[in-house]
Parts: structure tokens; sequence; C-alpha cells
């Protein structure tokens, strides 16, 4: 899960700053006013999302098997701590004597 984090991050900051250089060379308009900031990281942000949704489809899936199985442990986990206190609050009842 964190790989895949860095992974995007990493595509992230490469679009970042490619489109830093894009913008301040002309090539891309510098936006509105006081916007250019904003204006490069939301062009970054548009740019990288397709990116990295092909580029990291392998490792995604494998994050989300990941996540699968750790929310398939907690259920089991949850289940088994409710089956213990159903047989602590089970009533105990004395053995019949035979007579």
């Amino acid at each position: 899960m964190l790989r895949y984090t860095l992974m995007r991050l990493g595509i992230f900051a490469g679009c970042l700053v490619l489109t830093w250089g894009l913008v301040y060379s002309g090539l891309v308009p510098r936006g509105l006013g006081d916007s250019n900031g904003i204006w490069v990281v939301l062009l970054a942000l548009v740019i990288s999302a397709p990116i990295s949704f092909v580029v990291l489809r392998k490792e995604r899936d494998r994050a989300s098997l990941q996540v699968v199985e750790r929310v398939e442990r907690m259920k089991a986990n949850v289940e088994a701590n409710r089956s213990q206190e159903d047989l602590a609050d089970a009533p105990v009842t004395a053995p019949h004597q035979a007579s």
C-alpha cells in the first residue's frame, strides 16, 4: 500500500515539475491573476491521474488485495470475539442427577 502511494506521489511530482516548466516557458497559459500556483498544481493533478490509472494498474490491484485480506482478517477476529462472548454469556445449567 505504501509502495503504491509513493509511486503515485512520484508520478504527481514528475507531472508537477513538467507542468511548472511548461507554464513558465509560456507553452501553457499561466492562469488568471495570482492563481498561477494553484493552476500549476491542478493541471499536474489532471495530467497525473490518468497516467497513474494506467501505469499503476498492477500495483493498485496488489494494494487492493492487501486491503481485502486485512478486512477479512478483521471480520474473522470480530466473529471469533463474538463467539467467545456468546459462550461467556450462556447460562450454566447444573447436570441432572439420576435418582
